[in-house]
């Protein structure tokens, strides 16, 4: 199987990046990059961070490609690496090479965008709380204005958790919840998926599990 490795940004350290010293490494800037790995390679080997993963897994569901093996070697621990109970650093390396892929589940939201971390529902006006309603499946996450709301994917179907950090008057529920889908009303909504905040506000705002999952390398 051909193997390309994409590193974003701040690279891995030579001595921490093991076994892949010996595979072509692609310095990453924007999707063409991602793009061009998606049509010559069958495994692709990200070094970088949450949002770099996600962003290549957005890449692989728009292109109809969840085909291709995908390995993360992020420099230390993350959000993902807890979700995924995934290694980083030189084990992630050794693994990322030797592993073999098998398929996990993928969230995504209304846009396309994939998170594997973790996403939050903010307000879009700092000086105010999120004001609105979520629910998870069928179960009411809350009902009313609150400081936030986190997702994030699980391995264990159905796939997603969603809980309300803090109620500020409203009914809500004071643990995760777990489903298939969260959906949001709000006057409105910063969404921020894994780390990186959205360019505009909306008012709605929906994560869900894809029909098909993506292909960890673990």
């Amino acid at each position: 199987m051909t193997v390309a490795v994409l590193a974003f940004g701040d690279d891995l350290p030579r001595r921490q990046r093991g076994p892949l010293n010996c595979l072509p490494i692609r310095s990453v800037d924007g999707p063409a990059e991602i793009d061009a790995a998606i049509a010559g390679y069958g495994r692709l080997v990200v070094i970088g961070a949450d949002a770099d993963l996600a962003a290549v897994l957005s890449r692989l569901l728009r292109a109809d490609r969840l085909d291709i093996e995908v390995a993360y070697v992020p420099r230390r621990h993350t959000t993902a690496t807890r979700v995924y109970r995934l290694p980083a650093g030189r084990r992630a390396a050794r693994r990322a090479q030797r592993g073999s892929a098998r398929r996990v589940t993928l969230v995504r939201d209304e846009t396309g965008s994939v998170i594997v971390g973790r996403a939050h529902w903010l307000p879009a006006d700092n000086q105010r709380p999120l004001r609105g309603e979520a629910v998870v499946d069928d179960t009411r996450l809350f009902d009313g204005d609150v400081t936030s709301v986190s997702i994030e994917p699980t391995l264990a179907m159905p796939g997603l958790r969603a809980s309300v950090s803090q109620g500020v008057q409203a009914r809500f529920w004071r643990r995760w919840i777990a489903g298939r889908a969260v959906q949001l009303g709000s006057t409105g909504v910063t969404v921020v998926r894994d780390g990186v905040p959205a360019l505009r506000s909306a008012r709605r705002s929906t994560f869900y599990r894809n029909v098909e999952g993506w292909l960890l390398v673990r």
